[in-house]
């Protein structure tokens, strides 16, 4: 009998894996597109039971109301380990123009010379401005792609964000604000995966929740809220059950022998019994 309680307990699995989506919140936009927050998904191996995990939602950055200020970047948002980085903001149109850089970075404002830089492997970078013509910024940076230039017809549109099957489901997200147009012309397109269209002469729309997108940049206006961000945790349901900690807001659901876990605003402590 003791033999066979020794068996038991060497063959008892006293760690997981855990298949994870952070995704950090977008950045705001400005003349420029605000980027997409950075989006980092791959798997944890050796999860301990009864251990304590730190998780984090970051937010999207604020919506600045004037182009003579850069957007304001997205927060982070963490998982153990795990850190994927806010979003850049948008380029402003002031004389003394800057970008934000982050996970994906923001478009270029106005005569800027620099766009917004990603980070390898979270996203991408913001499109360039064009000085002539009526002056359009750059789109932000998305998870799966660059935002585009701005011509002197448009602004450019946001970068695409990324597909994942994680929940059960293929859905895209962490995509970049569209870029303005200072004239009139085409206003840049927010990236597929939660980026919002720019706008002229009135306020950008709020990039959605949860997706990590970027706003729109607002010519002569107020840019939208950038997207908060998102955790995403999926594990063999029969290998643990999880509790997300005060602090979080979350909920659970079973996809075949997984469950899946979103948590979608707060910070505090996740763990498996």
């Amino acid at each position: 009998m003791r033999l066979i309680g020794i068996i038991a307990s060497q063959n008892y699995p006293r760690t997981f894996s855990v298949e994870y989506l952070v995704i950090a919140g977008g950045a705001s936009g400005s003349r420029g597109g605000g980027g997409a927050g950075g989006y980092r998904t791959a798997t944890l191996t050796n999860i301990t039971k009864s251990t304590n995990y730190t998780t984090t939602v970051g937010g999207g950055g604020a919506g600045v109301n004037s182009e003579s200020f850069i957007g304001n970047n997205g927060a982070n948002s963490v998982f153990s380990s795990i850190t994927s980085t806010g979003g850049g903001g948008g380029g402003r149109g002031s004389l003394t123009p800057s970008v934000g850089n982050g996970g994906s970075g923001g478009g270029a404002g106005i005569n800027d010379g620099d766009v917004g830089t990603g980070i390898s492997g979270q996203g991408n970078n913001g499109g360039d401005d064009v000085s002539s013509g009526n002056l359009g910024s750059g789109g932000g940076g998305g998870a799966g792609a660059a935002g585009s230039n701005g011509t002197s017809s448009s602004g450019g549109n946001g970068g695409n964000g990324s597909a994942s099957s994680i929940t059960g489901t293929s859905v895209t997200r962490a995509g970049g604000g569209g870029g303005s147009l200072y004239f009139s012309g085409t206003q840049g397109t927010g990236g597929t995966g939660g980026g919002t269209n720019a706008t002229s002469g009135s306020s950008s729309a709020n990039a959605n929740a949860n997706t990590g997108g970027g706003s729109g940049g607002a010519a002569q206006s107020t840019s939208g809220n950038g997207g908060s961000g998102v955790v995403i945790l999926r594990y063999l349901t029969a290998a643990a059950t999880i509790t997300i900690g005060a602090g979080l807001t979350g909920s659970t659901a079973t996809d075949g022998s997984h469950t899946v876990a979103t948590i979608t605003a707060g910070t505090g402590n996740v763990s498996w019994a």
